[in-house]
């Protein structure tokens, strides 16, 4: 029987890449599922200051009003009539949201209260405004 003899070029594979490739897409996968993801209203306001704002980590429901009085929720402007409907189907949809109204500083106080009417109205019970630190937070 013969012998057989590797020669030096046969035995040199390089790395296995495999088990790398794995541990990188495994990352990505749980990165991606464990990452959570700022809701913007849609719109830029100029938030008020306040000096006892404080951070807060929920407020899933965003509800913004512009300098105009115009009401946006996810990047559409909405008309005050329609806004309990809007706010019943996205509080059906996840009933443990809270709601953040982000004011602009030179909307009027009277929008403001109409939207958070139609916040409570709908039952939602975790209402916050939002406002920018001041000097003193």
């Amino acid at each position: 029987m013969q012998s057989r003899q590797h020669s030096a070029e046969s035995e040199d594979h390089g790395i296995d890449l495999a088990p790398m490739l794995d541990f990188v897409l495994n990352l990505l996968i749980f990165f991606i599922i464990t990452t959570s993801f700022v809701k913007d209203p849609g719109v830029s306001i100029s938030r008020a200051q306040a000096a006892t704002a404080e951070h807060r980590a929920n407020g899933n429901l965003l509800v913004a009003i512009r300098e105009n009085n115009e009401i946006w929720i996810d990047r559409k402007r909405v008309d005050i009539r329609e806004l309990r409907a809007i706010l019943e189907r996205l509080h059906i949809e996840r009933p443990d949201d809270a709601a953040v109204i982000v004011a602009d500083k030179a909307s009027r106080a009277g929008v403001v209260a109409q939207v958070m009417d139609e916040v409570q109205m709908v039952g939602i019970k975790d209402v916050s405004i939002a406002a920018a630190p001041g000097e003193g937070g």
